[in-house]
């Protein structure tokens, strides 16, 4: 079960500040599983707007970091790293339940299963934690596609 520190995550996904949602995996198993750590921080950009009196990170940035973790998981299972010629896509979100807030200061753990892949597109059941507290879950659906590929 590798660890995996910032480099080798930036290493592994496309994206960057302020869309990078995953600063640490601390355990992977290709094939099976991830668990990833987003250290949220009272510097993220949206928090001036989501909210200005009560912070609290957007249900949908939860799950961008679900859909990163699987990202990283996707590519280690499969022993390559994204490039210029692939795009990686959200194919789905299926029962995301919020169960509570995320604020600032807040270690969000990210765990990401592999539940089956069928050409090219991988199922994922994905849990997020903090302090050992649920606080969001989702089935999501991805795919690693050709750049263009989906007409532009």
């Amino acid at each position: 079960m590798a660890e995996m520190d910032i480099h080798q995550v930036l290493e592994h996904l496309p994206q960057r500040f302020p869309l990078l949602m995953i600063d640490r995996v601390l355990a992977c198993e290709p094939g099976k599983r991830i668990l990833a750590l987003k250290n949220v921080s009272a510097n993220e950009p949206y928090f001036p707007g989501h909210f200005p009196n009560r912070p609290v990170m957007p249900g949908v940035l939860i799950l961008e970091s679900m859909a990163q973790a699987a990202a990283i998981l996707v590519f280690r299972t499969l022993g390559s790293r994204p490039d210029h010629k692939s795009v990686y896509y959200y194919a789905g979100i299926d029962n995301a339940r919020f169960k509570r807030p995320v604020i600032p200061g807040d270690p969000l753990e990210i765990e990401v299963r592999i539940l089956g892949s069928k050409r090219s597109i991988w199922k994922f059941g994905c849990t997020a934690r903090v302090a050992g507290a649920v606080v969001a879950e989702a089935e999501i659906l991805c795919t690693v596609r050709p750049a263009g590929a989906d007409g532009q």
